[in-house]
């Protein structure tokens, strides 16, 4: 499959852009070893997004991440393994990958400070990674046990 690409304004406009929950639907949060993927629009409704929560069970590492036009990841928040950018450096655990322009989410950058209140807290990292992308009103998770 081709590379979408997105000029970065697009991106860094669509990363910032209020985001609420697509419907009333109540999921579950995953335990190790599942996914959900979470719909969400602007408040205009013009545009769709996607909120995906991984949750490996063999590593014990977790993924949440946003993405925009269906396909473009926006952030993706990643616990599993330190990250190899393309100019060769290694940006530890946890990392964020953002969208960059010619590169889609191949290039992570440290987390910034103050941006995640818990790292040992699944739950509260994926409100703080929510609260990052700029989701405005949650969508309805319940916690699941290993939340």
């Amino acid at each position: 499959m081709a590379e979408i690409i997105m000029p970065q304004a697009d991106a860094d406009f669509l990363l910032q852009m209020e985001k609420v929950a697509a419907d009333d639907q109540r999921r579950i949060f995953p335990d190790f070893g599942g996914n959900l993927e979470v719909p969400l629009i602007s408040r205009n409704q013009r545009e769709t997004f996607s909120l995906d929560i991984s949750r490996k069970r063999i590593a014990l590492t977790t993924k949440y991440q946003v993405r925009g036009r269906q396909v473009v990841v926006l952030a993706r928040l990643d616990f599993g393994a330190p990250h190899r950018n393309p100019d060769d450096s290694e940006i530890g655990v946890p990392h964020l990958h953002l969208y960059r322009e010619g590169f889609g989410d191949k290039w992570a950058y440290p987390v910034p400070v103050g941006m995640l209140c818990d790292l040992g807290n699944a739950w509260q990292c994926l409100l703080d990674f929510m609260r990052y992308c700029n989701v405005v009103e949650e969508p309805k998770i319940i916690r699941g046990l290993f939340a």
